[in-house]
């Protein structure tokens, strides 16, 4: 059998019929009699699959007694059109090459309609149901796309570190990187651990943000973005949290908090749309199966312009509501997804950006506003998400960002690199992160973010 002539599926069911070709890929169902086999291959490149139709005359039952659901095979046939509904074209099967057998009474996806729960316990096998064969492929365009977009605006991408000594966010819960021995751990005169003799010298983690990095770039190129894992040690069990995720984090010189806004909107619009256009059969497929208003919402989000609003104005809004929440809402609350999901679903029935945070429930070096009360941040919210992202325009005064450094009680010894970009040349500049996974669960309409990346690292979890 010729293996250099192989046509994807994806290609097959565009082709004509008349032509002679070479198919490989899984089996998904068997059925047939003892005069003809119809056998659904699928080979990953598209969630429809190639009806192989085998005349029994020409074909043994042994040879095609071991294609079984999961088994892998390569088939040479004629493409022609198909009588039956479904498909326009099918094979006409003329011989058949088996790579791997199946066995029916120990492979996991023998059947249907598994739950998701059950999936994500064979995480080596589920890429090869439909639903995740869906969400990979949209997984990769939106990658695709991020890039396409920053990349024609006149960004440059630029690679931040996974293993850092700052935690941009403050937050305390990350993930620690050492060489020392831990059946043996050195320690100084203090009885402290002694990180001199450690691999860096230093204490060490895998980065929570790659964005104080990334405005060093923004300090010399003008337009950067960052796209790459980025690692959370908080004990979080819960539908929303992962401990490593991927973050894209684009940095501004001098872009101020309505360019800010500005782009995010631009951002977010352009993936959703450009999902809208390239992943049309995977995305109607995942409406059907599991969010019938997944289309509908998508297509809103494009031709919908986003509602601008100060925090101020949606604690009102939230407070004057008469909805009972499970979260209190006041002036200074970190408002809750089911705060965010009220604004976005129920008061104005499409995407907020809220502006204008109080700088007591928001990072260090976020620029003050003159009412000392509030920093310019700003938060993209969105249907069944909440926050899908968030960002601010930078403190670009030194004087000013030391102070508030020292006001939360945070040690500046270690951020002399960063303040040194607004000792030497600083400039008003913003930026903000998209939530990969955040983003792939509003664009498949998933509910549990583990189910939008491939090998989801959760607390107890990191088998696969």
């Amino acid at each position: 059998m010729k293996t250099d002539t192989r046509v994807k599926v994806s290609k097959l069911l565009k082709s004509e019929p008349g032509v002679e070709m070479l198919v490989k890929g899984w089996v998904r169902t068997k059925r047939g009699n003892k005069n003809v086999v119809f056998v659904a291959l699928n080979d990953g490149s598209t969630v429809n699959n190639i009806q192989i139709v085998f005349d029994m005359t020409q074909f043994s039952e042994e040879a095609l007694k071991p294609v079984t659901t999961g088994s892998c095979i390569a088939v040479e046939g004629t493409l022609v059109a198909s009588p039956g509904g479904g498909q326009s074209v099918e094979i006409s099967a003329k011989s058949i090459h088996l790579y791997g057998t199946a066995d029916p009474e120990t492979y996991p996806l023998q059947k249907k309609g598994h739950s998701m729960e059950f999936l994500r316990e064979i995480g080596h096998l589920r890429p090869r149901t439909n639903t995740f064969g869906c969400i990979f492929r949209i997984r990769h365009a939106m990658a695709f796309a991020i890039h396409k977009f920053f990349n024609d605006k006149g960004f440059f991408y630029l690679h931040t570190p996974v293993i850092t000594a700052s935690d941009a966010e403050g937050a305390g819960a990350m993930f620690q990187v050492t060489t020392l021995d831990l059946n043996n751990i050195p320690r100084d005169e203090d009885n402290r651990i002694d990180f001199t003799q450690d691999f860096f010298g230093r204490a060490s983690n895998l980065t929570v943000s790659g964005q104080l990095e990334g405005e060093l770039g923004a300090m010399a190129l003008g337009e950067i973005y960052t796209f790459g894992p980025t690692f959370r040690a908080e004990n979080s069990n819960t539908p929303r949290h992962l401990a490593e995720f991927w973050m894209i984090e684009p940095e501004m010189a001098f872009y101020e908090i309505k360019e800010n806004m500005d782009l995010a909107e631009e951002f977010i619009k352009y993936l959703v749309k450009y999902a809208l256009e390239n992943c049309a059969e995977d995305l109607k497929f995942l409406n059907d199966m599991f969010d019938k208003e997944l289309l509908a919402r998508l297509n809103s989000v494009v031709e919908t312009e986003f509602v601008r609003l100060s925090y101020t104005e949606g604690v009102d809004i939230l407070m004057k509501s008469g909805e009972k929440f499970e979260f209190p809402v006041y002036w200074g609350a970190d408002l809750q997804s089911e705060h965010e999901r009220y604004l976005v679903e129920k008061h104005f029935k499409r995407p907020v950006i809220l502006t204008d945070y109080p700088k007591e429930i928001k990072a260090f070096y976020m620029k003050q506003n003159e009412d000392g009360k509030t920093v310019r941040a700003m938060d993209v919210l969105f249907p069944k998400i909440g926050e899908i992202i968030g960002g601010s325009q930078r403190e670009e005064s030194l004087e000013k960002l030391e102070a508030r450094i020292k006001e939360m009680g945070m040690e500046s010894e270690g951020l002399w690199w960063y303040l040194d970009t607004r000792r030497f040349g600083t400039a008003p500049h913003s930026g903000f992160g998209l939530g990969f996974e955040r983003l792939l669960l509003f664009v498949t309409g998933m509910s549990n973010i583990r189910d939008v990346i491939p090998f989801p690292r959760t607390p107890k979890n990191a088998e696969f």
